[in-house]
């Protein structure tokens, strides 16, 4: 008996041990289950989030699928093209020759020179200028590894391309102004006089007190703000975020009219537009155009603008700062700090103006003369109390 009941003892603990070893086994296959759903899901998301924030591919013109070329255009060294647009006396006949770099949003085409620059002072002056679109915008081919020193220097293959000789003027408008000090820190021997109309401030720019450069950060609507504060601390984020439907995007980039001031607004209404060409400066896609150009931008430079050296110590040349004081892209109160810092600059505050102040009647021919022969009206401007 005692060994049958011994017997059944050895059964009955390899059967504990056989259901224990089972059990061991189903938590495990259970557990490795959970393990691959979980890495499944997580790769999944993963690349669901890559493929959202990844830009689709840009629409080159002259490419299948691409727009059209339907202007002239100029070969870079490195292959790219820039496509531009003449105004005035014809260039070999000409005394003065400028160079309108556009601002954000825009193109070439959106030059204020045809409809607003006076046909007797060009004619008077023998004025030549070129407009062109920078990378990415209308018809130039974009630049994904564009920089600010990038298209100072596509800037100075444009002249040389265009055979306008060793030196030439300089007039840029809002971001084209921002690149206007990159080109007086990159090509300064190229040029003759520069005028930079309410340009944009990088806010990052290492030199620029924290305190104003927070008040002033501080009156952009808040959209804007994070635009910007994406566009320089994730740039890889920049599609997704000016795309996405979850929180409110650039106003800018909306056309949001609350960003304009009451003068802008006027001006808009007297024109009866706020971007007839938006279509073809966007026609190669938004990434390779706004997002791009908000990333080079508000990058962090390799230079800051109040490190700048006079250009002109034999004063054979002059740089002009002009801003209106209530533009509402860009903050006077910073503008009338970095002008102070510069004393080679001839800074022009227009009371009552806004960011469209070349569109203001009479403006663009006082800007010209003032660049070209130091010709201006103090009574409507006012030199920066510094």
């Amino acid at each position: 008996m005692a060994g049958e009941e011994t017997e059944r003892e050895k059964k009955s603990a390899a059967s504990a041990r056989t259901h224990t070893r089972n059990n061991n086994t189903q938590q495990s296959s259970s557990s490795g289950y959970l393990k691959t759903i979980l890495l499944v899901t997580f790769v999944g998301a993963l690349a669901w989030i890559y493929q959202t924030i990844q830009p689709p591919p840009a629409k080159p013109v002259g490419s299948p699928g691409g727009a059209t070329v339907t202007s002239p255009r100029i070969k870079l060294r490195d292959g790219r093209h820039l496509a531009y647009i003449e105004f005035g006396i014809p260039r070999d006949e000409a005394k003065f020759k400028i160079i309108y770099i556009h601002g954000f949003d825009s193109c070439m085409r959106d030059s204020h020179f045809a409809s607003f620059l006076s046909p007797a002072l060009v004619e008077e002056m023998r004025i030549y200028i070129v407009s062109f679109d920078r990378p990415g915008y209308g018809e130039s081919d974009p630049n994904l590894n564009g920089s600010p020193r990038s298209i100072a220097l596509d800037i100075e293959e444009l002249a040389d391309g265009l055979g306008l000789g060793p030196k030439f003027y300089l007039f840029g408008l809002s971001m084209g102004g921002e690149i206007t000090w990159a080109c007086l820190n990159y090509i300064p021997h190229r040029i003759a006089g520069a005028a930079l109309v309410a340009p944009a401030i990088n806010y990052w720019w290492r030199n620029l007190p924290g305190d104003i450069t927070r008040e002033a950060f501080s009156l952009m609507h808040p959209a804007d703000q994070w635009s910007l504060r994406v566009a320089h601390y994730a740039p890889w984020l920049t599609y997704w975020w000016n795309t996405q439907k979850w929180f409110p995007v650039s106003n800018v980039i909306a056309g949001n009219p609350i960003i304009f001031s009451r003068q802008d607004m006027e001006i808009l209404s007297k024109l009866g537009f706020i971007n007839p060409n938006r279509a073809y400066v966007r026609q190669q896609g938004e990434y390779v155009s706004l997002h791009r150009d908000l990333n080079v931008g508000f990058s962090s430079w390799e230079f800051d603008p109040i490190d700048l050296q006079d250009p002109f110590p034999n004063n054979n040349g002059s740089v002009h700062l002009w801003n209106g004081d209530e533009d509402k892209f860009v903050p006077v109160k910073l503008q009338r700090y970095i002008a102070s810092k510069l004393s080679w600059i001839r800074y022009h505050e227009i009371s009552g103006s806004g960011h469209l102040l070349p569109f203001v009647e009479g403006m663009t021919d006082k800007i010209i003369k003032s660049l070209l022969v130091g010709e201006e009206n103090v009574s409507e401007s006012r030199e920066a109390s510094v």
